[in-house]
Order: C-alpha cells, then sequence, then structure tokens
C-alpha cells in the first residue's frame, strides 16, 4: 500500500484536514471530498462518530478510510472529553481496547493518545502499536488557557520518554504574546529533542502559528477540508498557498 510523507519528512509542514462526520455515509462523502484537495495527512476524529462503542463498526470505519484515502497517512484520533473532545470511556481500558482494534485491524499510520492518560496505558500502547508498525502521537491539550513555557517543554519531553514517535501541543492563547511563548517553545523543542513536534495554537488569535509555525519547527498543520475540528482551522487552499509563498520567500526558489 502506498503511503505517502510521514510526519518530519519534507521541507515544509504537512497540512492534515480532519474527517468529523458522525454517520458512515457522512464520513466517506467527506473523504472524497477531502482527498480530492490532496492533504498530506487525514485525521479522522473518531470521537465525533455515533457508532464508537460498536468496536465492529469503528474498525471497519477506520479499515474504509485506509482503503479510499489514495497514499495519504492517516491519524486515528479518539479525543477525550477532558481535552476537547466528545468520547467519555468507562475506563483507560476500555478506550485502550478501541485504539488497539483500529491498530491491529486497519492500517492506520498514526493513533493520537494524550500525555493525560495513566503512564501504564501509554506503555501499553506504544507495546501494542510496535507490533502494528503504528506510530504514536502523543499529545496534549489545552482549550481554555495557555500554560508555561517550562510546562510545555515538560509535556514534549514526556512525550520522547514515553518512546512516541510525535509530540503534540494545542492551546488556547489569550493574547498574541502566547502566540510568540508558544512558537519560542517550538523553536526550543526542536533544538532538544529528536522526535518531531506539532505545535499549535487555536482561537483566532493564535491563526498566525497555523500559517508560520513550520519556520519554527512544528511538522504538521491543521486546516479545514470540509469541517473543522478545532477552533482558528482555515480553508486547505489558503493555507496551502500561504504556505507555498513562506517556502518560496524564505528559500529563494
Amino acid at each position: 500500500m502506498l503511503v505517502g510523507k510521514m510526519v518530519g519528512e519534507g521541507e515544509q509542514p504537512l497540512v492534515c484536514t480532519p474527517l468529523v462526520g458522525k454517520t458512515r455515509d457522512a464520513i466517506l462523502a467527506e473523504l472524497h471530498h477531502i482527498v480530492d484537495k490532496k492533504p498530506d495527512m487525514i485525521e479522522w476524529r473518531a470521537d465525533y462518530f455515533d457508532e464508537i462503542t460498536n468496536l465492529p463498526e469503528v474498525v471497519l470505519m477506520a479499515k474504509q478510510i485506509v482503503e479510499n484515502k489514495d497514499d495519504i497517512p492517516v491519524i486515528f484520533t479518539l479525543r477525550s472529553k477532558s481535552e476537547g473532545g466528545f468520547f467519555e470511556a468507562n475506563s483507560p481500558e476500555e478506550r485502550l481496547a478501541i485504539i488497539a482494534a483500529v491498530c491491529e485491524g486497519s492500517g492506520v499510520a498514526y493513533v493520537d493518545y494524550e500525555l493525560s492518560n495513566p503512564p501504564e496505558q501509554i506503555r501499553k500502547l506504544r507495546h501494542l502499536t510496535k507490533a502494528t508498525n503504528t506510530k504514536i502521537i502523543a499529545s496534549f491539550h489545552d482549550f481554555n488557557r495557555m500554560p508555561p513555557r517550562e510546562a510545555l517543554l515538560e509535556k514534549i519531553a514526556a512525550a520522547k520518554e514515553y518512546g512516541a514517535d510525535v509530540a503534540k501541543i494545542a492551546v488556547m492563547p489569550n493574547c498574541l504574546e502566547d502566540v510568540l511563548t508558544l512558537l519560542s517553545v517550538t523553536l526550543e523543542a526542536k533544538k532538544i529533542i529528536d522526535i518531531p513536534v506539532i505545535t499549535v495554537s487555536m482561537g483566532s488569535c493564535g491563526v498566525a502559528s497555523r500559517l508560520l509555525g513550520g519556520i519554527f519547527g512544528s511538522a504538521v498543520t491543521f486546516a479545514v477540508g470540509h469541517d473543522s475540528s478545532a477552533p482558528g482551522q482555515i480553508p486547505i487552499e489558503d493555507l496551502k498557498t500561504v504556505l507555498a509563498i513562506v517556502h518560496k520567500s524564505m528559500n529563494g526558489k
């Protein structure tokens, strides 16, 4: 099976678009619409899916996405309510079982798993994903504020310590100074750890990070392909245009 660029590859940040449909038909229609726009990655936000507690349906849906996404790598994300999603498991084990089944039965390239999960669950997922050659994006989200700089660097370091393949930070800035802080954290992280880092500041104030984060070392930026999954996402066409302009201006070609 052909696979496109992976996180950390290429001279520009990869552009990822979300799938947020609630039903099988809606997701497949959305996928068809998004694939035509040629993003670098697709993230299936499975916490939007109406059948998320039906394990066979979830695995089948993930498999259909993988089979119909051309050569675009797929991220499987089951975002918890505590970090801005819609899924609330009865236990960490229940959520991990869903993620493990998708990794084993669908061929997704990445799984996003929050650093707020119990350490033993993160380590267990690392063990499971090695058997399926699935990469882990260890993530941290704060939809309410911009945590202190050192706290964010600690989260990124924790992702590396747990054996994640990618570290992701998404925060809500309250002012432009907060955006500058995140960009500074991104630049520092690039110097101190050897795995790719994704950083996003959300909302209208944080749009600059989606456009310029790659200059500072963010490996992925998120755009609207059909519907958005977070505040501040912009249409993929606009984002690609800006990224191309920035790359040409900085590299002279």
